[in-house]
């Protein structure tokens, strides 16, 4: 154990790491602390950066479910929570044509819950076991969308104008993730705890690698995470995440690279498919520049 590490937060990061996650003491105390306060967490950072991981590893450590919303434009707050199956609905009301029952009463039968399909928000509410729930991206939603939450996290409910309110069995774990495209509102922030989360430092990623690749030798792990660092410092459109990071040692591994130095330049260029994911990001990647970055591993 670290110096100065609460023996909570360093079993905590100690659970996540053989989850496969990675995290630093700052991150692990927000996690115990949404548990404790039962708040969001609500996680900004760049793309690739690992927020969405933080979820599924919480889930895994937790053994429960992880449950997904992922946001987009135009997402609307009944996609998100619940719809009606109207194909049973339609043979429901065909079969009650004949029914002697009022008309209020067949209504009440055919909007009940038999007929519920759960969407993300609903079913995290609905279950018996408390889940993490992933809202990934807010930022891609709307601010319509972002006012309906507060309610889910205010009061950990949802209204269903057919049913009515329904109030949550068990109070899920909530993570939101934002790539920062938008500002999100103050009433938001409000309701959650906060952690930005930065690109890994040299360490921290080389420790990811050794634990997602442990195939990778030493030497070529060191390597490796020494010129995605280095990629990360040119202005390019898309900085390459931890996921990139990943995926390029295994395309080195695959293709026999056991090294990356300036002897191999013409073999990394081959492999930068793996790692730059932008027309403009490999056109900055030039064989010179990838040389020198190869040189100073």
């Amino acid at each position: 154990m670290n110096a100065g590490r609460m023996p909570e937060v360093a079993a905590l990061q100690d659970a996540l790491a053989g989850a496969g996650y990675v995290a630093e003491a700052p991150l692990a105390a927000a996690l115990l602390l949404m548990r404790e306060l039962e708040r969001p967490l609500l996680l900004e950072g760049d793309a690739g950066v690992g927020k969405t991981e933080v979820a599924k590893a919480l889930a895994a450590i937790r053994g429960t479910r992880l449950i997904r919303l992922q946001c987009y434009e135009g997402l609307d707050a009944q996609a998100a929570m619940y719809e009606w199956n109207y194909q049973r609905q339609l043979l429901a009301i065909k079969l009650l044509e004949r029914d002697g029952r009022d008309i209020a009463q067949k209504e009440r039968d055919i909007f009940s819950e038999r007929y519920l399909l759960r969407r993300p928000l609903l079913e995290a509410i609905s279950c018996e076991q408390p889940p993490v729930l992933l809202i990934d991206e807010v930022d891609r939603a709307d601010e319509a969308f972002e006012a309906y939450l507060l309610e889910l996290l205010s009061d950990f409910q949802l209204s269903i104008p057919e049913l009515g309110t329904v109030r949550a069995t068990t109070r899920p774990l909530v993570v939101i993730t934002s790539n920062g495209t938008r500002e999100l509102s103050d009433a938001l922030r409000r309701r959650c705890l906060y952690q930005y989360i930065e690109y890994p430092d040299h360490e921290k990623e080389l420790a990811i690698v050794r634990m997602k690749v442990p195939q990778a030798a030493p030497g070529l792990a060191r390597q490796i995470v020494s010129f995605v660092q280095a990629v990360r410092r040119l202005e390019l459109q898309k900085k390459p995440g931890i996921a990139e990071t990943l995926d390029w040692t295994a395309a080195l591994l695959r293709l026999g690279i056991t090294a990356v130095d300036r002897d191999g330049t013409e073999r990394i260029l081959e492999t930068l498919g793996a790692l730059i994911k932008t027309r403009g990001d490999r056109g900055a990647l030039q064989r010179e520049t990838v040389a020198r970055l190869a040189a100073a591993c």
